[in-house]
């Protein structure tokens, strides 16, 4: 699944990236230069090349001209930021722009497909991988191993995805690529400090510092799976919104909130912990030390217990297909799931009014046998608010997704700073 990083889905479909954007949504990169300070000299210019990125990414292959009026500089100011970006390796010059324009052509640009590329991996329970994203929003390599990671120490597990994040960089520097930074998806509550799993239970791993265990060169940046996920869904997504709930299922169940087009973190990170809220006091025991914790009834262990199924890799291929057969005891079960997550979104939906839930990751190839028992919950414990529940097209790789085009919309955020983090030549 790749979707070109200017087709941006802040305002909606086919609404082009902002040409003046206020920065990022996903975590800053640690390693990287921070963000451009304006009131000086070399800050207007990180700047304005930013703008040059963001014209050209949004409605490229665009002459210097065309750029020039869509971000207000002159064209010998544009002139001289395109032929910086152009030795940087952030964009190709492709010849006389397509005809049917009045007067004298000039040189159309584009985004390289020999530049910058975010690297993004993620740890499943069952899984690791890693690919890369170049500028064109397009992902060029990507590599996986499936494996259990549950209860394994992290040192193993972590030099299994260093193996990967090499193998898919290295195939990326063959390419003519340059990467220009790591993100990595996680399972798990991370830290303000965008390094260290305060806690995956479903991984058994606690107060872990990943950034010692990844490799050192490339600039790191840790987030949990779900807030990737909702960054791939608001930047690839179809008709997303603004503001919208993503809600995303492996084996546990997490959420990720984003208002006006940005995650809402938490004061400590933390937020977005749905499969932790309590459907039943007095329910089943669950990894995280509560009890009849939302997981405990609509993760897809506790799905595959009550249709008396083995845990197996293709687990959500196999639910749906039985379900898509007509088996009335996993239909049953998918049903009871939808329910439980309708009353635990019911709380978040009158509290914090989101336009839109998505269902993402597994949950996107279970909706059809899930959407109807959670929205009849949602509808009879919302007052009548309008909230539109929808299943995400990305399927599973969102998070993956979502961590990668972090890093390369880092780089259209700020071309100076993905150069000095060893993105592209000059």
């Amino acid at each position: 699944m790749t979707a070109p990083l200017h087709e941006d889905r802040r305002g909606g479909a086919g609404t082009p990236l902002r040409e003046e954007p206020q920065g990022t949504s996903g975590p800053p990169l640690r390693g990287r230069s921070g963000a451009p300070q304006l009131d000086t000299q070399q800050g207007i210019r990180r700047r304005n090349l930013s703008r040059v990125m963001y014209a050209v990414a949004a409605h490229g292959p665009l002459s210097r001209a065309a750029v020039a009026s869509r971000i207000g500089l002159t064209r010998a100011a544009v002139s001289t930021l395109v032929d910086e970006l152009i030795r940087s390796g952030h964009l190709d010059e492709l010849g006389p722009e397509r005809p049917g324009r009045v007067g004298r052509p000039g040189s159309a640009l584009a985004m390289s497909a020999r530049g910058p590329v975010g690297i993004g991996a993620e740890v499943g329970v069952d899984h690791l991988t890693a690919c890369a994203v170049d500028l064109r929003g397009e992902v060029r390599v990507r590599a996986v191993r499936r494996a259990s990671n549950r209860g394994r120490s992290p040192g193993p597990v972590l030099e299994e995805l260093t193996a990967l994040v090499r193998k898919v960089s290295a195939e990326a520097r063959e390419a003519g690529m340059s990467p220009a930074g790591l993100a990595v998806a996680v399972p798990g509550l991370v830290s303000r400090d965008s390094r260290t799993v305060v806690r995956a239970p479903n991984l058994g791993w606690h107060d872990i510092d990943l950034a010692p265990l990844l490799p050192a060169e490339l600039p790191l940046t840790v987030d949990n799976e779900a807030n990737f996920g909702a960054l791939a869904e608001l930047w690839l997504g179809e008709d997303t919104p603004e503001d919208f709930l993503h809600v995303s299922a492996e084996i546990g169940v997490g959420a990720a909130l984003v208002v006006d087009g940005r995650l809402l973190r938490g004061t400590r990170g933390f937020a977005g912990e749905l499969g932790h809220v309590p459907i039943w006091p007095e329910g089943p025991a669950c990894p995280c030390g509560g009890r009849g914790c939302l997981e405990q009834y609509a993760g897809q262990e506790a799905v595959l217990r009550a249709v008396g199924l083995e845990e197996r890799e293709d687990r959500v291929e196999l639910l749906a297909e039985c379900a898509d057969a007509g088996d009335e005891t996993v239909r049953r079960a998918l049903s009871d799931a939808g329910t439980a997550m309708g009353i635990a979104l019911t709380g978040a939906v009158n509290l914090l009014d989101p336009r839109a839930v998505v269902l993402g990751g597994a949950l996107s190839r279970l909706a059809p046998w899930l959407l109807p028992s959670l929205e009849r919950e949602l509808a009879g414990r919302t007052a009548g608010r309008a909230c539109r529940v929808t299943a995400s097209v990305l399927g599973p790789d969102g998070p993956l997704l979502g961590a990668a085009h972090s890093v390369a919309r880092a780089v259209l955020d700020d071309p100076v700073g993905a150069v000095g983090a060893g993105a592209g030549g000059g």
